[in-house]
């Protein structure tokens, strides 16, 4: 598979473009490892132009260091807003995301998304585009009221799907099937045409494990999956019916103090809105 060309320029400031581009270059520069993820890939791989206020790189928590004192080197301030998976480097209004997990903790980077990373150039830069099946991986649990994803990975699936890694798919989301059965469920709504490109092997492996789950007991019968979907959607279930939340371990990746921070930023996303 190959990602197409940047065609986003026009819809960018000039002095945003010249901070991403910077950013590019220097990291290039540096050898840290990067992709680029959020809408510029977006457009590599499906042609679908969305003007963004940012950029999206993804790196591995464990090169985060080192990416931040590059940023800083050249006169970029850097804050890890949320430890658990994301930072940003500021240059007056714009700023890049900088982002090694997903808000729930599921889509961790990790060596896999590098490995099968696409060349691509953007900004007329030479770079790395997260792979397009860790983008659906990541992409499959944003549904939040202000924001769902499921168009997103429609169209991922229509643009890439006869050429994508089904089984590496599968695996990314584990015991989170049902997320993946239902997004594929829909693109067969969505394109009816086109929905041999969700392949037999893959449907037929998730509505039999379906089957065999609606005969059996609950493994976590106290347990709300919800958070996982909407860090606000599921409060209520978390903090008035009892309801122990997916997210912490040992049942997700999240600590305590993770979920608080993420939960504490609602108020703010709010006041924006």
């Amino acid at each position: 598979m190959t990602a197409q060309n940047q065609t986003m320029n026009d819809g960018i400031d000039r002095s945003a473009e010249d901070f991403y581009r910077h950013v590019l270059l220097s990291l290039n520069e540096t050898g840290v490892p990067y992709m680029i993820g959020g809408a510029y890939a977006f457009n590599c791989f499906t042609g679908i132009v969305r003007y963004t206020k940012d950029l999206d790189i993804f790196i591995r928590r464990s090169d985060y260091e080192n990416t931040a004192q590059a940023l800083q080197a050249i006169g970029y301030r850097t804050e890890l807003t949320f430890p658990h998976w994301l930072a940003k480097a500021f240059n007056g209004d714009s700023f890049v995301d900088i982002i090694f997990d997903s808000g729930n903790g599921v889509a961790r980077v990790d060596d896999i998304w590098i490995e099968h990373a696409l060349q691509c150039e953007v900004m007329g830069v030479k770079a790395l585009i997260a792979p397009v099946e860790e983008t659906i991986w990541s992409k499959a649990f944003i549904m939040e009221r202000e924001r769902y994803d499921g168009a997103d990975i429609a169209h991922l699936i229509r643009a890439c799907g006869e050429h994508m890694d089904w089984q590496r798919l599968r695996d990314r989301f584990g015991d989170h099937w049902r997320v993946l059965l239902s997004h594929l469920i829909l693109f067969g709504f969505i394109y009816p045409a086109q929905r041999d490109l969700a392949p037999d092997w893959l449907m037929d492996e998730l509505l039999e494990k379906l089957q065999q789950e609606r005969h059996a007991s609950p493994s976590h019968p106290e347990v709300c999956q919800g958070p996982i979907l909407s860090r606000e959607q599921y409060l209520v279930d978390i903090e008035q019916w009892g309801y122990r939340d997916a997210r912490l371990a040992p049942l997700g990746n999240m600590k305590p103090a993770d979920t608080a921070i993420w939960t504490e930023a609602i108020k703010k996303k709010d006041e924006r809105l």
